[in-house]
């Protein structure tokens, strides 16, 4: 359990450094543009799960975790500490973002263009069909999973490059619990919480009922 745990605070931990930190620098030096920030999103997560992929399952993701709990390849006592040791590292991360740049564009705080339902329904979408390739790419026993982490991180920067200037492409509590907090933006939080664990959570039960026997 604790090379799982230091995977996942690592991993965790570079994910949000390396997404929100895009976002951060982009609004400094205007050169990354949208496009770009949303490749890093994709890109650190691919490298990531290629990393520690097999070491804890490379969730760096409480909605993912749950989504795997919800699907039954996880106890919840295992769940449980995923979720704090990812919480903590998405607050850790945003924090030296904090002391490298100061409070830039709320050190990448997701937060709605529009309407709050708008982000929230393209939050829950978002997430459900991240966890159904997840499941598809990773889990599934005729998956080719050397291929997994190209899938997720393919998926994360193509929905974070259409959708993150209406929601912000969260996709992930840990990546908006530590910029919101430490930023102190956090009016919106609890959509960015709520919608993602919904999605991850009925893609779980869908699944389940796709590859009943």
């Amino acid at each position: 359990m604790r090379k799982k745990l230091i995977s996942e605070f690592l991993g965790t931990y570079f994910l949000v450094f390396a997404g929100t930190g895009a976002v951060v620098i982009d609004s400094i030096t205007k050169n990354l543009t949208h496009v770009g920030v949303a490749l890093t999103f994709g890109l650190v997560v691919t490298a990531l799960i290629f990393t520690f992929g097999h070491l804890s399952g490379a969730h760096f993701n409480p909605a993912v975790t749950i989504g795997f709990f919800i699907h039954g390849d996880i106890t919840k006592k295992e769940a449980l500490y995923y979720i704090m040791i990812q919480i903590m590292a998405g607050i850790a991360a945003s924090a030296t973002l904090l002391c490298l740049f100061g409070n830039v564009a709320s050190l990448g705080a997701t937060l709605p263009s529009g309407s709050w339902s708008q982000s929230f329904l393209l939050e829950f979408i978002l997430t459900f069909f991240l966890m159904m390739v997840i499941f598809g790419s990773a889990v599934h026993g005729k998956a080719v999973k050397s291929f997994a982490a190209i899938a997720i991180g393919a998926t994360v920067g193509l929905e974070a490059m259409f959708a993150g200037p209406i929601c912000g492409a969260s996709m992930n509590p840990a990546r908006s619990i530590g910029p919101a907090l430490v930023s102190g933006a956090t009016q919106h939080l609890w959509l960015y919480i709520v919608a993602t664990i919904l999605g991850a959570g009925c893609a779980a039960l869908i699944y389940k009922i796709l590859h009943e026997k």
